[in-house]
């Protein structure tokens, strides 16, 4: 299912030589077929011309790299569209793993305060941040049920509506189904991980309802076989949101 563009793409065609080296590296998109491939240009080149690549402590990105970054955040946006694109205008790109300083007042106002080290991070009303060693070992091991970008996008997609909580803009009918689905999908998993069992995915994706459809996006896209085997109506959802798996 497409959702409208708001306007039409003005964006410049992407070099073909260039296009062709970078989507090479990629192997999602060796199984992409014609009118897919076209979708995910014009995405591409709206990407590029309308948000900044932005490395941090001295990493540089060539423009084959930066367009493979692009090209990845856009293959979750294959069948949403454009829309896909709005909320967000930089791509901030670590070499390797970063840390971020966190805080909590808890109920008795007691302030918390620690070091995360992350690979990704998505701001509801800011950038996507990433790092460039874990994007490199996805595309390296594209089976492995990791894809940090898929992860970062799907934040992205699901604060468009105003709440992250794991359920993207939908059609009402889609969208009741689908918060029902996960929902339940997600207190099932959440027993079985507080019970001590082994989890049939990450177990991060027990962190919350947000979590639970980002760390599902991952295996969409590079385990699509473990999650339908785990989760078969969330993976209905995902193939029907992202379209077809890439990586059988």
């Amino acid at each position: 299912m497409i959702w409208p563009f708001r306007r039409r793409n003005t964006a410049p065609d992407l070099d073909p030589a260039l296009r062709r080296q970078a989507a090479a590296g990629l192997p999602w998109l060796r199984t992409l077929d014609p009118a897919r491939d076209q979708r995910l240009q014009a995405l591409v080149a709206a990407f590029l011309a309308g948000k900044a690549i932005t490395p941090l402590r001295g990493l540089r990105l060539n423009d084959v790299q930066r367009l493979r970054l692009a090209m990845l955040c856009c293959l979750p946006l294959l069948e949403f569209g454009r829309e896909g694109l709005h909320g967000w205008r930089e791509l901030l790109v670590y070499p390797d793993a970063f840390r971020v300083q966190r805080s909590h007042q808890d109920a008795h106002g007691v302030l918390h305060e620690w070091d995360d080290d992350l690979i990704g991070e998505a701001w509801e009303h800011g950038p996507v941040i990433l790092s460039w060693a874990d994007v490199r070992a996805d595309i390296a091991a594209p089976r492995d049920g990791f894809c940090v970008v898929a992860h970062e996008i799907a934040h992205k997609l699901d604060a468009l509506d105003g709440a992250m909580d794991g359920t993207p803009p939908l059609p009402r009918d889609w969208q009741l189904q689908w918060a029902s689905d996960f929902q339940r999908a997600y207190d099932a998993l959440c027993a079985r991980v507080d019970a001590g069992d082994d989890s049939p995915i990450d177990d991060y994706a027990t962190e919350s309802p947000e979590e639970f459809f980002a760390v599902c996006t991952e295996y969409h896209f590079s385990d699509p076989a473990r999650l339908r085997d785990a989760m078969p109506e969330v993976a209905a959802h995902l193939q029907r949101f992202y379209g077809a798996p890439l990586l059988a």
